[in-house]
């Protein structure tokens, strides 16, 4: 299923056709087309190039991984990010490694690194839900994540699939028209609350 973004303005096709589903095929993502999505996470932008993201993966057919990774989920979110084939943790290092002194573009950049990994799984047909709907002191736990390191988000990666494969609550937000804020009312110029010229309609 394709949902391509109605957008106001022209965008890149990749933008526009990368979105969000909860259904997804029952389809293995080959492992070369997965060291490229993380390879694009790679060359993320970061501040000082501290590079201060980590990945937590598990795919389907690693099943205990992957049960552990679903088992920090919501569980609104785990009833349908079981079938996607891949899980993921987006984990955050708090502070630099040459002074020890706090980042705070760290989640600012592994959301960055997130995003490239997003607009690469769209070149390649796959789709990537984020969420926040995770226990992070869970996945500390169940993962042995150290101090100073942030889970932030979890994600699913794979096919998109079929939105009758979900139950009702969840197939009506699959089809659901998408909306976004015109960039009118966060694009600014001047001062605070003050639309840019170039964003007014």
């Amino acid at each position: 299923m394709q949902k391509p973004a109605p957008s106001d303005f022209p965008v890149h096709e990749l933008i526009r056709d990368r979105w969000s589903p909860r259904a997804f095929a029952d389809k293995l993502v080959p492992q070369d087309v997965l060291r490229s999505i993380f390879e694009a996470a790679r060359w993320a932008p970061s501040s000082f190039n501290e590079q201060p993201w980590a990945y937590i993966v598990a795919t389907k057919d690693e099943k205990d991984n992957f049960e552990k990774i679903l088992s920090v989920l919501v569980e609104f979110n785990a009833q349908w990010a079981n079938g996607a084939p891949v899980l993921g943790l987006a984990v955050a290092k708090l502070a630099f490694a040459n002074n020890n002194a706090p980042n705070r573009n760290a989640q600012y950049d592994t959301g960055a690194a997130t995003a490239l990994l997003s607009v690469e799984a769209t070149a390649r047909g796959l789709a990537v839900h984020q969420m926040a709907g995770f226990d992070p002191e869970k996945a500390r736990q169940v993962f042995g994540i150290p101090a100073g390191w942030a889970p932030i988000a979890a994600v699913a990666i794979g096919y998109p699939g079929d939105p009758a494969s979900l139950p009702p609550p969840l197939k009506d937000r699959e089809l659901a028209p998408r909306t976004r804020k015109s960039i009118a009312e966060f694009v600014m110029a001047g001062k605070w609350g003050h639309t840019a010229s170039f964003a007014a309609k």
